[in-house]
């Protein structure tokens, strides 16, 4: 291992750390290493690498006036250390560098330069004007507990289809459910990659993870149903989502990667007179792609419904919208059992407030019919006995 006191430094963050090591695992195949000038105007001009989709190239490009002093004055045959968190990462011995345009850079990955968006901002702030490219070395490696996890889910239930989900369930609402239960209905195997972000969550990752977990051990067949952490990187954030989750679920072994229709990335466009979608861009990844009905609620049908079967319009239709679902229980208000199950949103009230309640024991007695007998209650417990007062009806 070369030792960095010999050697030129870089400085990059954990999100970049990350997006190494999904390469180093296989995870992003076909790219294999930090792309070139060259490779990197192929990719823009073909959208494929050896005949393969990928929608960008792949570059390290870190921001910080050293980090660009110091690849500026690289040269071809050099090696450096890669420094994340203060601890040595990497090698990379380098082929190239050269400068990038960062509005250019965010255009190729968001669509868009326009500093209002947040991925744009957020990048912007971690981009250079300065890449270098070459094969690089992670120093400590350890195996990727994603693939072994499905590899070992795959023989245990000897499955001939296994199926992905990407979500963040920030908070896992009905419509959640039914798209799982679709995709679970037609498959083997159902790995549901659960996005973890770098930045502080409107629920934590280790909530969402538990609220999930909670779902598939109590309401589906769960030695069918595996969460694999996915670390959200920047390069998942952009209108090339779909391909880049494509590429993910396909070298970690699915078959199959289901998309919700209302997908913010599947965006419908015409051409040679037909309509497409993103999907259609995608070329020699072994994968297939099916795109799930969209659910609501209608106040007709009384239940949960695809918009394709329900006649009633759109003026008897509720939507699943996570964000506003999210707003509810950020005021503290529980959202309607018709919303998000009540065990799912009592647990996550407990979480986004706990110790909310001064004396929660006299709350609970003097606020609920109970058996007369002591007994210690937690808030979650508070929340879904509330839950069942609001479905009372006499009085209403």
């Amino acid at each position: 291992m070369t030792s960095s006191r010999k050697s030129k430094t870089l400085y990059i963050d954990r999100e970049a750390a990350s997006v190494l090591e999904l390469v180093a695992d296989g995870l992003l195949s076909p790219v294999t290493k930090l792309m070139s000038q060259a490779d990197s105007k192929q990719v823009l001009e073909t959208g494929l690498i050896d005949g393969k989709s990928f929608p960008f190239p792949f570059i390290l490009a870190p921001s910080g006036k050293k980090n660009e002093e110091v690849i500026s004055s690289l040269s071809h045959g050099e090696e450096i250390i890669l420094l994340c968190e203060g601890e040595e990462f990497a090698s990379l011995k380098v082929t190239d560098t050269f400068e990038i345009n960062p509005h250019d850079r965010v255009k190729h990955i968001y669509g868009t330069d326009d500093a209002t968006h947040p991925g744009v901002q957020a990048t912007m702030k971690r981009l250079g004007s300065w890449a270098l490219s070459g094969e690089y070395k992670i120093l400590k490696t350890i195996p990727n507990k994603g693939k072994i996890d499905i590899l070992n889910a795959k023989k245990r239930v000897d499955a001939k289809h296994t199926s992905s989900l990407v979500m963040a369930a920030n908070p896992l609402h009905r419509g959640h459910e039914r798209l799982i239960r679709q995709t679970l209905d037609s498959t083997d195997l159902l790995v549901i990659f659960l996005l973890k972000p770098y930045d502080s969550a409107d629920i934590s990752y280790d909530v969402r993870k538990e609220a999930l977990e909670y779902y598939i051990n109590n309401f589906l067949p769960k030695n069918r149903v595996l969460i694999v952490p996915l670390e959200n990187s920047y390069i998942f954030a952009g209108y090339n989502e779909i391909i880049l989750d494509a590429i993910v679920a396909n070298n970690y072994g699915c078959n199959r990667l289901t998309v919700g229709r209302n997908h913010a990335g599947l965006g419908m466009f015409y051409d040679c007179n037909s309509n497409k979608s993103i999907i259609d861009r995608v070329v020699g990844i072994d994968i297939e792609i099916e795109i799930a009905s969209e659910y609501v609620y209608c106040d007709q049908c009384t239940t949960l419904v695809s918009k394709n079967t329900c006649p009633h319009g759109q003026h008897h239709q509720i939507s699943y919208h996570a964000d506003s679902i999210l707003q509810l229980l950020q005021a503290g208000i529980l959202p309607p059992a018709v919303l998000i199950r009540k065990e799912i949103s009592s647990f996550l009230l407990s979480k986004l407030y706990p110790n909310r309640f001064k004396n929660l024991e006299k709350l609970y007695y003097d606020t609920f019919a109970t058996k007369g007998l002591l007994e210690e209650h937690t808030e979650k417990d508070f929340y879904l006995e509330l839950m069942k007062l609001y479905k009372t009806s006499s009085l209403t």
